[in-house]
Order: C-alpha cells, then sequence, then structure tokens
C-alpha cells in the first residue's frame, strides 16, 4: 500500500484517443512529416487519419498528461484513484471509449463534454522504432476555464492535490487555466510540475510558456526540446546539463521551493539540475531489438516520477522509478503496461 491518497496527483490537459498503426516511408513523405516528432494535424492531414484507419491500427486511450497520470497509477496500485485528469471529450464514440479506458486505468477522470467537437485523436504513424505524431486536438481544444475548472466541485479536487502536472500541450489550449492551478499550487506551497512537451511549443507558445515558467517547481523535457528552449531564451550553449542549470535558476514565485529541472537524452544519461548541483542518472540498458515502441517513453517516464515525488520520495528514487517507467513501456505498443509493475 502506498503513501498516496486519494486525488493527491492531479493532472489536466488534452485527452486524445491513440490511433497507431506502422507506415512506410511513402506515407511520411506524402504528408511531409518527419520520422520522428509531434505536431498538431492541419487540413493537409484530413486525409492521413482516414488513410490510417484502413490500416492495421491499435486504440489506446492517451495524450500525454493522461499518460502520465495513468502511469503514475499503475505504479502506485492502491489506492485507487490517487490521479485526477481534467479535460475536454466529445459525446461519441471515442469519447466514451476514453471514459472507459480512464475507469481501467482507475484514475479519477472529470472530462468536460460537449458536442460541437468530436472527441480528439492522435495518429501515432510507426516507421522502425521512430514515430511520428499527428495530433488533431478537436474537443480538446475546447477546454473552459469557466465551464469545468471553475465550477465548484471540481475545483474541490484541484484544492484536494498536492502534486500537479500539466504537460505543455496544454500551454496551446487553455492558459488560463494553467495559470490558475499554477498560482493555487505556489501560493499554498504545493508542487506544480510543467513539461516543454514538444519544440514547436517553446518556439511558438514562448509567450505562454514564460508567463507559467515563475509557478513551474519541477521542468521536464527531452534534448531536443531543451535545444528549442534554450534557443528561444538565448542561453547560448548547447550542453545540456548547462541548459538544465539556466532553466533552474530561470525567476520563480514561490522561494520555498527551489526549481528542479530533469531533461532526458532517450538512451544517454538522464540530467537532473536542483539549486546546488547538476547530476546524472544513466537509464536502464535495453538491447534495440526488444524496443517495440517509444511513443509513451516520455509520458512513462513522467509518470513513474510523479509516483515518487507524490509519495514524498527522495529524487533520486523519482528518477528510479522514471527510468523503471519507460524501460517496461518502450516494450510495448501504445502507452500500454503489465497488470503490475516489478519496482521496489
Amino acid at each position: 500500500m502506498s503513501s498516496a491518497s486519494a486525488n493527491s496527483l492531479f493532472g489536466m490537459g488534452n485527452p486524445l484517443l491513440d490511433i497507431s498503426a506502422v507506415v512506410d516511408k511513402n506515407f511520411l513523405d506524402k504528408y511531409t512529416l518527419k520520422p520522428n516528432d509531434q505536431i498538431l494535424a492541419e487540413d493537409k492531414h484530413k486525409a492521413l487519419f482516414d488513410e490510417l484507419v484502413k490500416l492495421k491500427v491499435e486504440y489506446h486511450a492517451g495524450g500525454a498528461t493522461q499518460n502520465s497520470i495513468k502511469i503514475a497509477q499503475w505504479m502506485i496500485q492502491e489506492p485507487h484513484n490517487v490521479g485526477t485528469f481534467f479535460g475536454c471529450i466529445g459525446k461519441d464514440k471515442f469519447g466514451e471509449i476514453l471514459k472507459q479506458k480512464a475507469e481501467e486505468a482507475h484514475i479519477d477522470a472529470h472530462y468536460y463534454e460537449q458536442d460541437e467537437e468530436p472527441t480528439g485523436s492522435c495518429a501515432a504513424c510507426i516507421t522502425g522504432d521512430n514515430r511520428s505524431l499527428v495530433a488533431n486536438l478537436a474537443a480538446a481544444n475546447c477546454y473552459k476555464k469557466d465551464k469545468h475548472l471553475d465550477l465548484e466541485e471540481n475545483w474541490k479536487l484541484v484544492e484536494k492535490a498536492k502534486v500537479f502536472y500539466i504537460a505543455g500541450f496544454f500551454l496551446t489550449v487553455s492558459l488560463e487555466s494553467i495559470l490558475k492551478v499554477a498560482k493555487h499550487a505556489s501560493e499554498n506551497n504545493k508542487i506544480f510540475c510543467l513539461n516543454l512537451s514538444a519544440p514547436f511549443i517553446c518556439q511558438f507558445f514562448k509567450d505562454n510558456l514564460m508567463q507559467v515558467m515563475p509557478y513551474v517547481d519541477v521542468l521536464f523535457g527531452n534534448e531536443t526540446e531543451a535545444a528549442a528552449f534554450a534557443k528561444e531564451q538565448d542561453f547560448e550553449t548547447k550542453d545540456i546539463k548547462e541548459i538544465a542549470k539556466k532553466a533552474q535558476a530561470l525567476p520563480k514565485d514561490n522561494t520555498k521551493r527551489q526549481r528542479i529541472v530533469v531533461l532526458t537524452q532517450g538512451k544517454d544519461q538522464t540530467v537532473l539540475a536542483s539549486s546546488d548541483k547538476v547530476e546524472t542518472f544513466p537509464v536502464l540498458k535495453i538491447d534495440s531489438k526488444d524496443i517495440v515502441d517509444t511513443n509513451g517513453a516520455g509520458d512513462a517516464f513522467v509518470g513513474g516520477f510523479l509516483s515518487e515525488l507524490v509519495q514524498e520520495k527522495p529524487l533520486h528514487q523519482c528518477v528510479k522509478a522514471a527510468h523503471y517507467a519507460a524501460n517496461v513501456i518502450i516494450r510495448r505498443a501504445g502507452c500500454t503496461f503489465p497488470e503490475k509493475p516489478d519496482f521496489n
């Protein structure tokens, strides 16, 4: 039994149904996709979804934040509903699947349901061990602070939480919702975590990102996101440890907590910057032939980290759990996991 309590971990983001299929290079070229990238769908990608569904596809409940909350819950096991999740879906079949998947994962999902837009989906186009993600936000883009977050029964769930996690993708949807939650965390000395999520967030949503940054207690990112962030911030360094250090030192609202920056580099070591030092942690070794799908690795890493953070474990233990969770997920298709973790 863990020391976490129900609703102590809160996530808010874009609930998406993942539609994954193996494609070839011609498919990527046809839609001008990079083998390893994540982008938002444009008009030219409409046909992609139709074409993909004709292939052998797998459906998984997804969306970065929801994945991480699911993984954290899986790592914790008992009690159920440690993780709360807010996001917007449509009143449709995909929405029903998402509700069912959230329930199966024992997370307490409270969706804002509307019927103007269909439930969002994310095409995962897999080539070898690369994946190109094309997110069609649809309903996820319709999340409204005043229609959902501000409602008394929903805000009570925010107040119950001790640790908050939001992926940077949500910066494109509802900055005001993020700021309300981030300020609540800061004013009550709770832990607010944010993920850089994708290079395009650092580039095109820099202003939104920097409005939230003073409230960020734990910042996650990978090496490509870190490089994009450093470039936008004029850090004038390409060294990942230096980037971590500079991001750690950016202005912060709640001075009772020093910011922590956690940057992953795929199979290379993870970098963690705290106030007084930069540490590195080697990831668990994995044979390349055992890698099935790196799609959920980043989300799984965060989920593992959060599962220990919400139980107030030391940082090195959070990283150990993060590496374990990522190692499990990349051996499987989609962001799926065995019944129980084998982690202590």
